[in-house]
């Protein structure tokens, strides 16, 4: 089961448009911090920043090739917030029905009370 804290690290990290733009880009494939910089037009500290987030979420992680440095995307967290959401979804879903029946059963009453 995975921990309250690991699900809101990871919809924190979930949280910010270009984290989201950094996991789309990185499950193209491996890339440096400076690959990562070009296509936001921010300075290389940023994205550091975002990537730690990231980092700390499960979702990315460092690999290191002679001296250089990649990021990878790590997919398996990613599968945790799908479980969570469609856990959360199954619920709202049963509510919805439940909602559904109670408003029919007030209608079918309605019904039968006119005059």
């Amino acid at each position: 089961m995975t921990s309250s804290s690991e699900i809101d690290a990871l919809f924190l990290a979930l949280s910010d448009q270009t984290r989201r733009a950094i996991l789309i880009r990185l499950a193209e494939g491996d890339a440096s911090v400076n690959d990562l910089c070009e296509p936001f037009d921010l300075k290389r500290p940023t994205i550091s920043q975002h990537l730690k987030v990231l980092e700390q979420a499960g979702l990315v992680s460092t690999k290191r090739q002679a001296q250089f440095r990649t990021k990878s995307l790590k997919p398996q967290n990613l599968r945790i917030a799908a479980e969570w959401i469609s856990r959360c979804a199954n619920a709202w879903e049963q509510n919805f029905d439940r909602l559904e029946e109670y408003i029919d059963d007030l209608e079918r009453k309605d019904r039968t009370d006119e005059p």
